[in-house]
């Protein structure tokens, strides 16, 4: 499998020559700034996105927000299963990085000696991106589509191929759906208790608004707060 992609007449080749052609013509600190953004500055504002979202969904409350959060809560987790999960991934098509097997390329990050297949950083970003839309859609679009510019940004640096970012996105995408109903079924349980907590339940929900219990003086005191705010 190492020789994956090591001849320059495929499309993957092709467009990552495209891509990374783009970095020749740009300045100089255009270019830094990207290598700072594919390297780092993405994975930042993926977790500000994180945060952003579990502030949002904790200040709407309401009867779902317990299980919000855990749909919130699995987004990172689901990232570091897919990271795990492409560790014999990667063992197995042992694919070079493309600087290593193709010449002309402006790689804008040294020191990279592992493998390229799949991408870290696009599974990361895709997983957490797939993972908030569960939880919320607005921002999962959001993060979805940092994710895609991830992706954008590898290539553009030189150290992935195409095909790197898609598999990543792939795999991405499919740990964070299908290992979801399992995730929602574990976590669930835990953001219910520490919402029932007297200090903690802050994390989950905030105070301002009470939770609605069905048939108690709970519920009518949530009412009448509507009322009045109306």
């Amino acid at each position: 499998m190492a020789g994956l992609a090591e001849s320059g007449s495929n499309p993957d080749v092709d467009l990552l020559y495209d891509i990374n052609g783009l970095a020749k013509d740009a300045p100089h600190w255009f270019d830094r700034g990207m290598e700072y953004v594919g390297e780092y500055g993405l994975l930042i504002a993926m977790v500000l996105l994180v945060l952003a979202c579990w502030w949002s969904v904790r200040r709407r409350g309401g009867a779902e927000a317990a299980s919000s959060v855990a749909a919130l809560v699995w987004a990172p987790l689901a990232a570091a299963v897919a990271v795990l999960v492409n560790i014999p991934i990667r063992g197995f098509v042992e694919r070079p990085r493309p600087f290593l097997t193709h010449e002309g390329l402006d790689v804008l990050v040294s020191g990279k000696t592992d493998y390229s297949f799949v991408s870290d950083h696009a599974t990361i970003t895709m997983a957490i991106g797939v993972g908030l839309f569960v939880a919320h859609r607005k921002f999962g679009l959001i993060g979805i589509g940092l994710a895609l510019l991830e992706g954008f940004c590898r290539v553009y640096m030189g150290v992935h191929y195409p095909t790197d970012v898609i598999g990543g996105f792939a795999l991405g995408t499919a740990v964070a759906l299908l290992l979801s109903p399992l995730a929602m079924a574990l976590l669930t349980p835990v953001t219910q208790a520490v919402e029932r907590a007297p200090r903690a339940g802050r994390l989950i929900r905030s105070r301002r608004r009470p939770l609605l219990i069905p048939g108690t003086r709970t519920e009518a005191a949530g009412v009448e707060e509507r009322d009045l705010a109306a």
